[in-house]
């Protein structure tokens, strides 16, 4: 995938801006030609003089990666950002040529930017830092901009304090607009004369009644049918909950008073 974005123009802008700074040839393979670092130590000092104090001779292989890891310190200081710079691995074991390109390009736009010639790259924006006086920061404090979003001017003026009780009141029926703040009209919303008059305290018990027979409501606590009802059923007659209740077939035993004390047969024990 990496090496499905490797570019081969950009391959050939490099070698010649690389070549044409240093005044080396590269070679044949653009990669193995700077993987002792070499060329590019004298790259950047060439941009920036001084910038790698000694360049190893490539004889061994960590002569090569000193090299490399120099350079990489240099353009670090020169400018290049760290996300763009690659590892020597990448390099010098041919793992990721990509990022040694993209890392070449982006040296090439901070050389350009600082004003050398160059014909790839782009040019950074200079960084354009604004200095305002302290009183026009504090004056800046108190101004919202529509941005923040805005209230189209209404605000809490005539509103109640929260909790606070209003009543309602109906323009249409012609009465006097009251004087307090805490009547509102219906627009407002209303409950249409519906109240809570008459209604009992949460939990409390109430009769029912039938007026089909002639039955009179005994107090507010009593209901209509169309509250409910449960059809005269009653829990008379019903034990405390938990104790036994004997069970009897008419068939064999003839009735519950034949049972004696104990909810035995009375004949079985008089045997």
């Amino acid at each position: 995938m990496l090496a499905q974005k490797y570019d081969p123009q950009r391959e050939r802008e490099l070698r010649a801006w690389i070549e044409g700074t240093t005044g080396r040839r590269i070679g044949d393979s653009f990669m193995d030609g700077l993987k002792d670092g070499v060329i590019l130590c004298e790259l950047i000092n060439k941009l920036q003089p001084g910038s790698v104090q000694k360049v190893n001779e490539p004889v061994q292989n960590w002569h090569k990666l000193e090299n490399i890891g120099n350079f990489l310190r240099a353009i670090t200081r020169y400018g290049v950002k760290p996300h763009d710079i690659f590892e020597a691995n990448d390099l010098f074991e041919n793992t990721n040529h990509t990022q040694v390109q993209s890392t070449l390009i982006a040296l090439a736009s901070q050389a350009k930017t600082k004003g050398n010639n160059v014909g790839l790259g782009v040019k950074y924006a200079e960084k354009q830092q604004r200095r305002f006086h302290p009183e026009k920061l504090r004056e800046g404090r108190n101004i919202i901009g529509l941005q923040m979003g805005t209230n189209k001017f209404a605000s809490q003026q005539g509103m109640t304090a929260y909790g606070t009780r209003r009543h309602l009141y109906d323009p249409k029926l012609g009465t006097d607009q009251p004087l307090d703040q805490a009547t509102i009209s219906l627009q407002m919303g209303t409950n249409k004369g519906a109240s809570q008059a008459g209604m009992t305290a949460p939990g409390t018990k109430r009769q029912i009644f039938e007026p089909a027979l002639g039955m009179e409501r005994c107090d507010t606590m009593t209901i209509g049918l169309q509250m409910g009802s449960n059809k005269g059923a009653s829990q008379q007659g019903m034990t405390v909950y938990g104790l036994p209740r004997q069970v009897y077939d008419p068939k064999y035993c003839g009735g519950p008073e034949l049972l004696g004390e104990d909810g035995l047969n009375g004949l079985y024990n008089s045997q």
